[in-house]
């Protein structure tokens, strides 16, 4: 039986991969690595939603904005974000690979608290373009702050990507994969991408 590549692509080195996960999970951080690797553009979704003052696009905005980016580089691309609800199939019926980040609560949450803090003391950039944070953003609002999503919507985006891998898994033939674990396994998993690529 042959070894499943880190990624699958299109069969024709293309490369357009799809990272799910809760906030703060590290979705953005490996977007840019993986881009990178992958010589494809990054492409963040929280940028594309959040126009300034915190004011959510329209979903037809929100597909248009993004569909223009999918289609910018026809050698692929890294999307980070879920937002399924709004962009329909736009993101999912173009992807090769998804790839879930599911890291322990503790270990995430821990690193949103201090990008969160930076990003209030102006030491890191905002989510999105003239969206800055508050210290009621954060610790005040259950309807704004990152903090309270993260906590509440843990058990919600397991439960609903653990039913998805069911479905889509690469152990089923399908193009998603899970990389749990405290940091060991996401970074041989780069390394094989690495390594991929290099090959190519």
């Amino acid at each position: 039986m042959s070894q499943i590549p880190p990624l699958l692509g299109d069969g024709h080195g293309r490369y357009r991969v799809h990272i799910v996960g809760n906030s703060g999970a590290g979705k953005s951080t490996l977007g840019v690595e993986l881009a990178s690797i992958l010589g494809v553009p990054y492409i963040p979704l929280d940028p594309l939603f959040w126009n300034p003052n915190w004011t959510p696009s329209t979903p037809e905005e929100f597909q248009v904005k993004v569909l223009k980016r999918l289609m910018e580089d026809e050698r692929g691309w890294v999307v980070d974000g879920n937002y399924g609800s709004r962009l329909g199939d736009l993101v999912t019926e173009r992807r090769t690979d998804i790839v879930w980040l599911d890291p322990p609560f503790v270990l995430y949450f821990a690193r949103l608290v201090v990008r969160t803090l930076q990003r209030l003391f102006g030491l890191k950039d905002n989510c999105a373009p003239g969206c800055s944070e508050t210290l009621a953003h954060v610790f005040l609002s259950k309807e704004e702050s990152i903090l309270y999503w993260a906590i509440t919507h843990h058990s919600v985006v397991r439960r609903r990507e653990s039913e998805n891998l069911q479905r889509w898994g690469v152990h089923v033939g399908g193009n998603m994969r899970r990389i749990g674990g405290w940091g060991t396994e996401l970074k041989l998993w780069k390394q094989a991408v690495v390594d991929m690529v290099k090959g190519m």
